[in-house]
């Protein structure tokens, strides 16, 4: 089974969700329900990155790493290279 630290973009206001779970697209399907209450009220959501994991707890691992300061910063690197084209 594989594990994903995921980060999803609100399309309304711009803001980002780092979350982790078994299986990011359905993640996304629930945020974009309404099932969580963060989300809930910056929907519709979209996702924009995200990574794979042999175990729960390195996906828990890098999400709480992607909620850091350095975390942040590296998204916002690679998100600006996947927008312009640059992979």
């Amino acid at each position: 089974m594989s594990y994903y630290a995921y980060v999803l973009k609100s399309k309304r206001d711009d803001i980002r969700y780092v979350g982790s779970g078994e299986n990011a697209d359905e993640r996304l399907r629930r945020h974009n329900k309404g099932d969580y209450r963060f989300t809930k009220g910056h929907r519709p959501w979209e996702l924009v990155f995200q990574e794979e994991f042999t175990t729960r707890s390195e996906a828990i691992q890098r999400e709480k790493f992607l909620k850091s300061g350095q975390g942040r910063a590296l998204l916002d690197k690679i998100l600006e290279r996947e927008n312009s084209g640059i992979v």
